[in-house]
């Protein structure tokens, strides 16, 4: 993990759920509900695994002098934007109410950033410097990112990549349970290299974008971020955020035909200050 300056070491942000503000409006995109595979590996055990993963990065990025420290302005700004965004996270996942979140930023020239499951989140230096994110901008991708923990896709890639792996049927839960619990407590190392689908992709992209237009963050900004991404690429995948989420116009014209149905809940967010 490359360091970018001689960063010490800082003290943990959390958000407790429990502060969480009551239960928004019924929610305006339409992303369908989430998959009943998921079930088959237990919540608690996958987000105990990332909590172990995410601490042994942080401790990693500490030993490299890589981890901002607490009043470090970008990771100041981006705790901001996570204080705005979390209040709207329970309807999506009665969860949340149970999640401690965390936000920490990791100097390195990467153009990658992430939500575990149970709220980890972390912002690499790169997607904020070289892509010149404006807070609306960085908004959208904390909310795409807190959107695949609240959506659970990485436990529903798990229950069904381990189930196709060893031949299990959706019939067999008792003995699928056990074994898929097992395995996901042994695959936190795995869930940041965990490939989500397009479908996953797009639901992440409409949640994200409806919590941070409810948060006061203008939808706009969720089009400007996917062509700034896509010119960031120049048309390759290299990019570590773009091998996972790749940029292209159809993802554009998804997110533009959607900014309008969120526009009145930005526009209530900014009359509320």
């Amino acid at each position: 993990m490359a360091a970018r300056g001689p960063w010490s070491a800082r003290r943990a942000f959390v958000l407790s759920a429990g502060a969480l503000a009551a239960a928004p409006a019924l929610a305006q995109v339409d992303v369908g509900a989430a998959s009943v595979m998921r079930r088959l590996v237990p919540a608690e055990t996958l987000e105990g695994a990332a909590t172990q993963q995410y601490s042994q990065m942080l401790e990693q990025a500490r030993a490299q002098k890589a981890l901002a420290p607490a009043n470090h302005p970008q990771l100041q700004r981006l705790r901001a934007i996570a204080q705005r965004l979390v209040p709207f996270a329970a309807p999506w996942n009665p969860r949340v109410r149970d999640w401690r979140w965390e936000v920490n930023l990791i100097g390195s020239p990467q153009i990658n950033a992430f939500c575990m499951p149970g709220g980890k989140i972390v912002f690499y230096t790169g997607i904020l410097d070289k892509l010149r994110l404006t807070d609306d901008e960085a908004a959208m991708v904390m909310g795409h990112e807190m959107a695949h923990a609240l959506r659970e896709h990485a436990r529903e890639r798990i229950a069904k990549t381990q189930a196709t792996n060893l031949g299990l049927r959706l019939g067999a839960q008792l003995l699928g349970l056990g074994d898929l619990g097992h395995l996901a407590a042994n695959l936190g190392g795995q869930l940041l290299t965990l490939q989500f689908s397009r479908s996953d992709e797009s639901d992440a992209d409409l949640v994200g974008l409806e919590l941070a237009a409810r948060a006061g963050y203008h939808p706009a900004a969720a089009v400007s971020l996917w062509r700034k991404m896509g010119e960031a690429s120049g048309g390759k995948s290299g990019l570590a955020f773009l091998s996972t989420h790749p940029s292209g116009p159809q993802r554009i014209r998804e997110l533009e035909q959607n900014v309008p149905k969120v526009q009145g809940l930005y526009d209530a967010a900014r009359a509320r200050g």
